[in-house]
């Protein structure tokens, strides 16, 4: 689904997304009520999310989506992908504490957001290459409760090793393949091991992992 005030973007973004024989745009919509009210119409994959807009901003729409479980027909909400011209670091820091899965600027190639929506629609996060680390480590530092040693350790000890390695790994931007290869084991292997960490911390995708690897200390900040 698309959400944008311009029409000329969503018809932009719609000609762009077509192109690729495996995505559909079921719905569009020019505010965030709209969005809403339409996600749980159609029951969208991914939501492809601006920021501003004057009937309503798509960071309250983003929140009423992945936590009022607008959308989607079981029980695992759409993932929203937040598009936007503002490469500010607030705009950014809402759409994550809101719930997005991924943040990417309008300004990006064609290639990429067509990317964007395949990853999200395959449960991956994503951000901007531009803001990855930075941004993470703020919005971590932010939002994070104080926290002892103790209390890393506690959060740390939900893991096995080798899920904590491998988080670790996801938190530096390494996909599977790339963290097979550095701890010499199968892609499914990681897999497997990821999808059983995020179940015990609770993280319904990787930009959410990675999230909570650098509230809990898992990765430096």
């Amino acid at each position: 689904m698309l959400v944008d005030d311009q029409a000329v973007v969503r018809a932009g973004f719609r000609f762009l997304l077509e192109q690729a024989e495996d995505i559909e745009v079921v719905a569009e919509a020019a505010d965030g009520p709209t969005a809403v009210e339409l996600a749980r119409r159609h029951h969208p994959d991914v939501v492809c999310m601006d920021v501003r807009m004057p009937g309503g901003d798509g960071l309250a729409a983003t929140r009423q989506i992945v936590r009022g479980g607008a959308g989607a027909s079981g029980p695992t909400p759409p993932a929203v992908l937040v598009v936007t011209t503002f490469d500010l670091d607030e705009y950014v820091f809402g759409a994550l504490e809101a719930g997005a899965s991924g943040f990417i600027l309008k300004d990006c190639e064609p290639e990429e957001l067509i990317d964007a929506v395949r990853r999200l629609a395959d449960g991956h996060g994503l951000i901007d290459q531009a803001v990855t680390h930075r941004v993470i480590t703020e919005f971590a530092r932010r939002t994070a409760p104080p926290r002892s040693a103790a209390d890393e350790a506690a959060a740390a000890a939900q893991l096995t090793a080798r899920e904590a390695e491998i988080v670790r790994q996801l938190a530096r931007g390494l996909s599977n393949a790339e963290i097979a290869q550095e701890l010499v084991v199968e892609t499914s292997t990681v897999k497997s091991h990821l999808g059983r960490a995020m179940a015990k911390v609770g993280t319904r995708d990787r930009l959410q992992t990675v999230v909570w690897a650098y509230q809990n200390g898992l990765v430096p900040g």
